[in-house]
């Protein structure tokens, strides 16, 4: 099996992808997309106006590495999850320890953050194709 980098090079020259088009370039079935989207902070798509998940570049590449360490090095997700926050940087609750709710008079307002981050990630992910297309257009 390929490793994440080799694959990385097979993703077409595009900046967003539908969930099926992830499932094609990734042999991973969508249900375990959406799975791992809720296991693994890393991996977040955006949603579309329409609600359809758009995975980025990074998205993808993301999702090989979440393959290669669960297949073919044998990490639980649990292991996998603190890996890819150990390489990025971040920092997770010990495993053992359960993840705290936030109080419910909080809960909106971190929904509203959370989509008000997706929106923005969306809109920088439309600009830059809209800029892919100005140039295109340019170039004629």
């Amino acid at each position: 099996m390929a490793s994440a980098p080799q694959m990385a090079g097979e993703i077409p020259e595009k900046s967003l992808f539908r969930i099926g088009e992830v499932s094609r370039l990734t042999a991973t079935k969508t249900f375990v997309l959406r799975y791992w989207e809720s296991e693994f902070p890393t991996l977040q798509p955006v949603k579309s106006p329409t609600g359809h998940r758009l995975y980025r570049r990074e998205d993808i590449e993301t999702v090989f590495e979440i393959k290669r360490l669960l297949y073919e090095e044998g990490f639980t997700i649990a292991g996998a999850r603190k890996h890819l926050a150990e390489q990025n940087g971040g920092t997770l609750p010990p495993v053992d320890e359960p993840r705290v709710r936030p109080p419910q008079s909080s809960a909106p307002r971190a929904k509203h953050e959370q989509a008000s981050r997706a929106h923005q990630k969306f809109l920088l992910d439309l600009h830059e194709e809209l800029l892919a297309v100005l140039t295109l257009l340019e170039r004629e």
